[in-house]
Parts: C-alpha cells; sequence; structure tokens
C-alpha cells in the first residue's frame, strides 16, 4: 500500500509533523508516515528576498520519492515565495508527488499576536490538504470553504474547512477511478 510521507524541511517546532500525520491520514484514508530524514532548505535561500524559493525545494524533494510513496509533503518553518508573488503558504506539483507548505505565515506570532499552537495546528492542516489537492490535479474551487479555495492572506485559510468539498471529492474519486 502507497504511503502520504511527511518530510520535515529545515527545523520544525517538535510535534508538529506528528500531529499533522493522523489528521492527514483521517483525510485521505491511506497511512502516513515522517520520514526520518530532514532537508535542509539552505540551497534554496535567496538573500535579496531573505525568503526560500519553494520551487527549489520541490525540485529537491523528488530525491525522496520511493516506490512506496502515495505523495510527498514538505513541512518548512522557513518563509516560502515564487518570483511571482510576495510569499506563498505552500507550493505542489500539479499531478506530481511532492508538495510543500510552510508555518511560519501560519503562526499567530508572524502577526504580533500571542502564540496558539491550536490555530497553527489547523491553518497547517487546511493547507497540507489544499496543497495535497494541487497534486491530485484539483485546481482552486470557489466554495470558500473547501479546503481548495485560494488563500492569499490567513483570514481566508481561517474560514476554509479542512477538507474538500463535493465536488472536488468527486473530481479526485473520478479521476482515481
Amino acid at each position: 500500500m502507497k504511503v502520504l510521507q511527511l518530510l520535515s524541511i529545515g527545523d520544525l517546532e517538535g510535534g508538529l509533523l506528528m500531529d499533522l500525520g493522523p489528521m492527514l491520514a483521517d483525510i485521505f484514508r491511506l497511512p502516513c508516515e515522517v520520514l526520518p530524514r530532514r532537508l535542509n532548505p539552505e540551497f534554496a535561500f535567496h538573500g535579496e528576498r531573505q525568503q526560500y524559493h519553494s520551487s527549489e525545494i520541490l525540485q529537491r524533494m523528488q530525491r525522496y520519492v520511493s516506490a512506496e510513496s502515495w505523495r510527498i509533503l514538505g513541512v518548512a518553518a522557513a518563509d516560502l515565495y515564487i518570483p511571482i508573488l510576495t510569499f506563498v503558504f505552500g507550493e505542489a506539483q500539479m499531478g506530481g508527488p511532492c508538495a510543500v507548505v510552510s508555518a511560519n505565515r501560519l503562526r499567530q506570532e508572524f502577526y504580533g499576536l500571542s502564540a496558539d499552537r491550536t490555530i497553527l495546528r489547523e491553518r497547517l492542516l487546511k493547507e497540507a490538504v489544499h496543497e495535497i489537492g494541487h497534486t491530485l490535479d484539483l485546481t482552486h474551487c470557489d466554495d470558500y470553504r473547501c479546503a481548495m479555495a485560494p488563500s492569499h492572506a490567513v483570514e481566508w485559510i481561517d474560514l476554509k474547512e479542512s477538507t474538500l468539498c463535493a465536488r472536488c471529492q468527486v473530481r479526485v474519486f473520478a479521476d482515481a477511478g
């Protein structure tokens, strides 16, 4: 059976991947494991922006794909970007095996607020489902509650649910069958 694999990108807060794994396993109904190795993202750091290029990280993640990989989700603490945007919460290979999300801008502290682990976990789960959805060829959804709705700010993430709407679920299952 194929496995959803979680890969730590750099130094993550203890237990974040361990919390995320069972929730993703429940949503996608397949086993989830945390890979024992960690990917150091320094190769993707761009000093002029003080951020990490997420596309470069995705490309490097390809090395971790194995015969048992269903999808690999990289989870980073670092601030991610792509050249045409100021930042991204995550990026995925459309129809490919790899996706990456960043916890950096999902943290309340980023906005000058008190830390809230529950909010961080909820936001991270929603963005993880969103990026994994892209690896399943899902595009952005018009239903603001669907995990596949676009998010340009954390307030939009907070409106979403951590699951796919019925229409997106049908698209995933129709393609799988």
